[in-house]
């Protein structure tokens, strides 16, 4: 069954919608305080695996373990242990932020006593304080969904599941939140959301899960992903003087090609499977030899949109 260290499993879990098979045995496990980013194209199979992990949908086969207890069998036991944020939440509009949220808490067996000081709270952490005494239908969108957030949070949850948290935020809010995530998994809550903005699943998440067709492709933190498909690190040279000799390393063995991606700015293409050592010891020599000064030379790490295009392919969205 599920190990010791896991928070939450699923092993050969499988689920169809009449003909069409939505999850085709995907077996994970989420860990206790960390961060799991879920990403995959549309219709992948993403909304389904969180929705069986919160007990929403029962009829699939395989195990489903969160917290020691098998779903969906036990799964009105986990209400006040789970936070779920759906991709789509819907709050009566005519409502304020305040009535929403405590109908919602009293829905999930939260006294009101600890409503009055646990809703105030959440939404300072999420910068809705003054939006308090505000009805729903006069937020913003972005503010719509730290609403959905905020539900989520209510109960202090030990696992958060996350369908698109971010959707129709701004930068400023989006950075809010990531780092809301953090702070949660520093005090040992695991959360699992989606993104379709892979740079946000790319600044938070420990480790990743692609999924695609129902199958669960590939799981490992961005370095593992990394080595999976193996993918090569750029090199990138800032020059403060350019001699112009850039462009002769790429006849050092091990790099494909030296372009200038804007001026004093070179960036190396390694080959696959290149010394990277080598490439870049031999390339500093050069350069200093030839009258170039180096300020600065570090790789280039791949992000996650480069990985998953790689492995998903190029005509899918996330």
């Amino acid at each position: 069954m599920s190990q010791v260290s896991a928070l939450a499993t699923f092993q050969n879990v499988s689920k169809s919608y009449g003909a069409f098979r939505a999850l085709n045995e995907i077996s994970f496990e989420l860990r206790p305080g960390e961060i799991f980013g879920f990403i995959g194209p549309n219709g992948a199979g993403k909304t389904t695996t969180m929705k069986i992990l919160v007990g929403l949908l029962s009829d699939f086969t395989g195990v489903v373990e969160v917290d020691g207890l098998s779903m969906p069998d036990k799964r009105d036991a986990l209400y006040t242990r789970v936070g779920y944020m759906p991709q789509a939440i819907a709050f009566q509009e005519w409502r304020t932020v305040r009535h929403a949220l405590t109908t919602f808490g009293r829905l999930s067996g939260l006294t009101v006593p600890f409503l009055s000081h646990r809703i105030p709270e959440v939404l300072y952490e999420l910068g809705l304080r003054d939006a308090m005494d505000r009805k729903v239908m006069h937020l913003s969108g972005g503010m719509t969904q730290k609403l959905g957030l905020a539900q989520a949070l209510l109960h202090d949850p030990r696992l958060l599941v996350l369908d698109e948290p971010v959707a129709g935020m701004d930068p400023g809010s989006r950075i809010q939140v990531k780092s809301i995530l953090k702070g949660l998994r520093d005090r040992g809550v695991t959360v699992i959301f989606s993104s379709h903005i892979l740079s946000d699943v790319q600044d938070v998440a420990d480790r990743i899960g692609i999924i695609a067709k129902g199958e669960m492709l590939k799981i490992g933190t961005l370095g593992e992903l990394k080595d999976h498909f193996s993918v090569n690190d750029d090199i990138e040279l800032v020059l403060s003087h350019d001699a112009g000799t850039w462009r002769e390393l790429a006849s050092i063995a091990g790099i494909l090609g030296a372009e200038e991606t804007r001026p004093g700015v070179i960036v190396l293409h390694l080959r696959p499977g290149a010394d990277v050592d080598f490439a870049s010891n031999e390339a500093l020599t050069r350069l200093v030899k030839t009258g170039n000064r180096i300020r600065s030379f570090h790789p280039v790490v791949p992000s996650l949109d480069q990985l998953y295009l790689k492995y998903v392919g190029e005509g899918a969205a996330p």
